[in-house]
């Protein structure tokens, strides 16, 4: 990959052989520095992670950001049934930024003071019948940019 320009990047993520905090450190301490992160807010979360300490031990590794909300009222039904990432995620478990318990800001200025120029993904897995895809993407994005504004960054958004 890296012959041809195209970097490679890890996406933790619930219900993989790497989802937890411990395995995401192993897997980094074990592999090089061609090998970045997809840093997922919302899978750190539900896989019982500290968003905050994993983005500060890796964000060096960095080079993409699924910013996923998590309900958390769905996460604590979620974690005392031992449901399945398919059941929470249709259960509701994940939104959009701003519309659960992760507080972006810090994230996101920490993101900033590493001089962080990637991706910020508005990213929620939901079920399309219970949580309007368009009226969320459209929420997700604004609460991002201006949580992304707040924090420092830069937006140049593309014309269509």
């Amino acid at each position: 990959m890296a012959a041809f320009g195209v970097g490679m990047a890890f996406h933790h993520h619930m219900g993989t052989i790497v989802q937890t905090d411990r395995e995401i450190d192993l897997m980094l301490q074990h592999s090089g520095p061609s090998v970045g992160l997809l840093f997922d807010t919302g899978h750190c979360l539900f896989a019982g992670g500290d968003p905050a300490a994993l983005l500060r031990r890796h964000i060096a590794r960095v080079v993409h950001v699924h910013c996923k909300d998590v309900r958390q009222d769905v996460l604590d039904r979620a974690l005392a049934a031992d449901l399945g990432f398919m059941q929470a995620v249709l259960q509701g478990i994940f939104t959009v930024p701003g519309d659960g318990c992760i507080p972006f800001l810090p994230l996101l200025q920490d993101l900033q003071a590493h001089d962080y120029a990637g991706w910020l993904v508005v990213e929620a897995e939901q079920d399309p019948r219970i949580a309007h895809p368009l009226t969320y993407a459209k929420l997700g994005y604004r609460n991002l940019l201006a949580t992304a504004q707040q924090a420092g960054f830069t937006v140049t958004e593309a014309k269509p």
